[in-house]
């Protein structure tokens, strides 16, 4: 019989500002960097674990967006699924980080990419990150004052006659 899988959740977590940043988190007791996730309590909907997690690992309080997939791997010899969501973060946090965490970093994509310990999360931040980077810019775009468009040779001459 296959051994049920471990049930996690977290977050792409974004901070705003001029800048791109992403938050990656030190594990206390290994010291290892992951991105911000955790176990599903037994009764608790996976978005809802994602929230939580988030807010206990970075002390930030968070908006969450869009579902952006999900990573597999094996863990205390059984499969661990662990679903994350795109978050925006408070500019300040709201509370201490709790004491299985004892570092939060702020990084740009490239950056973050290269401080996580676990090629897997590595691999799925460099994907999503990009595809997020993309979206950004878009925006951007979208809000940017439109400039005037400058009118062709031809279209100048036929509104001079």
């Amino acid at each position: 019989m296959a051994r049920k899988p471990i049930q996690a959740a977290g977050g792409i977590v974004e901070r705003r500002g001029p800048r791109q940043l992403f938050a990656v988190v030190q594990r206390s007791k290994d010291d290892r960097w992951v991105l911000p996730r955790g176990k599903l309590k037994v009764t608790e909907r996976p978005m809802a674990a994602a929230r939580r997690e988030v807010f206990e690992e970075t002390g930030h309080r968070v908006q969450v967006g869009k579902f952006i997939g999900a990573i597999v791997y094996r863990a205390q010899g059984r499969p661990k699924l662990v679903q994350f969501w795109h978050m925006h973060a408070a500019a300040n946090p709201s509370r201490d980080l709790l004491g299985d965490i004892s570092a939060v970093a702020w990084l740009p994509l490239g950056q973050a990419v290269k401080r996580l310990t676990y090629p897997l999360e590595k691999l799925f931040l460099k994907s999503v990150g990009r595809g997020l980077k993309r979206q950004r810019r878009g925006a951007q775009r979208k809000s940017a004052k439109p400039r005037a468009r400058r009118k062709s040779k031809s279209a100048r001459r036929k509104a001079q006659r």
